[in-house]
């Protein structure tokens, strides 16, 4: 049973947070003084507020992470403290920021996100420690296990926007396929494909409100969205087997123009996984369906992105890309729509209609 700390100087507020988290089948211990729970163990995931008498939620957090390294950390934060609060985001003591008042089903939602991540990093550590005991005979059936514990991550920021995961399968195997094209070959082409298919993966600890806007995000909020290359890649750094995707996840929004960011990093400084990823990215955006426009044909997308080539995109990747033949995106997409069509059979139960 997943154990939940949740510190709050209300007591009221504590009890409604105990409440709702007890009714999500977990065990929940409250404080209502921050000192008392600094001396908490053995708790899986911790939930404070920001402002408390004495000591405030990013100090508890800061100190929770020294002495629980492992728990899940997220803070509860008025509009006002925001500024202060998306510190601790980019400090790494903070894995989502809530608002408060909270919205009932952000909170839930929030919180199965926060236990789901907990548990796939948890089976992580098992994982890389069977693998530094086990002999090489059995290095490959972890290394599969491992690549479903990758899934099991898309699959939690699928929780929250549906076309996540679909998107992220394809540039997926697009980069592998631009990869090849470029000879490279084994344990670096894996990596790339592993770093295109989580390269969103820091959006999970970006808001509901912010994520699933429909509409332009203000100045302030694209502070916030901005920050998920940099949570992508606090998330990974500690997966050894993932070392190497993770400077694709932190450089995927990078331009070879300068311009991008977080670091805004120039030509190939950047990464070639992450300069690969930004073609294949652009791709699958311009073909793809959005709420707000249909997806466009390929040759249109191709022109685009020779159009941008040496400014926004490498100009060498850019040429190999125009060279693959058309069929080679089509059949992956196709592939993956497969996999889309397979995967909602299989949770609705019921077999799926024939395609005419």
């Amino acid at each position: 049973m997943i154990r939940i700390l949740v510190v709050d100087d209300d007591a009221l507020i504590l009890q409604a947070l105990t409440r709702i988290l007890q009714n999500e089948g977990h065990q929940v211990v409250g404080h209502t003084d921050p000192h008392k729970a600094m001396e908490e163990q053995g708790f899986h995931v911790v939930i404070t507020d920001f402002m408390m008498p004495n000591v405030n939620g990013i100090e508890l957090l800061g100190h929770l992470k020294q002495t629980n390294p492992n728990a899940v950390r997220l803070l509860l934060t008025a509009a006002a403290d925001f500024k202060v609060a998306l510190e601790a985001v980019n400090r790494g003591e903070v894995y989502r920021l809530l608002s408060k008042p909270w919205n009932l089903g952000e909170l839930t939602t929030v919180m199965r996100q926060a236990v789901e991540h907990y548990r796939l990093m948890n089976e992580n550590r098992r994982l890389t420690a069977e693998l530094h005991q086990r002999n090489q005979h059995l290095e490959a059936a972890v290394i599969e296990r491992t690549n479903g514990l990758l899934d099991g991550m898309v699959r939690a920021l699928d929780y929250r926007d549906t076309e996540t995961q679909w998107h992220s399968r394809r540039v997926s195997l697009y980069a592998k396929r631009l990869a090849d094209k470029v000879n490279i070959h084994g344990d670096e082409l894996e990596m790339i494909g592993q770093g295109a298919l989580l390269h969103d993966i820091g959006k999970i600890g970006v808001r509901d409100s912010i994520l699933l806007k429909p509409g332009p995000l203000t100045p302030e909020e694209w502070v916030e969205m901005r920050l998920h290359p940099e949570i992508g890649m606090r998330m990974l750094s500690a997966i050894p087997y993932l070392k190497d995707a993770t400077q694709i996840v932190y450089q995927h929004q990078e331009r070879w123009d300068g311009k991008g960011y977080p670091r805004t990093l120039k030509g190939s400084d950047i990464v070639v996984g992450a300069r690969i990823f930004s073609i294949v990215d652009a791709l699958d955006a311009i073909t793809s369906n959005r709420p707000y426009r249909k997806g466009r044909p390929l040759e249109i997308a191709k022109s685009e992105i020779g159009r941008v080539g040496g400014s926004q995109l490498d100009p060498a990747l850019v040429q190999a890309f125009l060279e693959i033949p058309d069929g080679d995106w089509n059949d992956i997409r196709r592939q993956v729509e497969r996999l889309e069509d397979e995967d909602r059979s299989k949770w609705s139960g019921k077999p799926l209609m024939p395609s005419v």
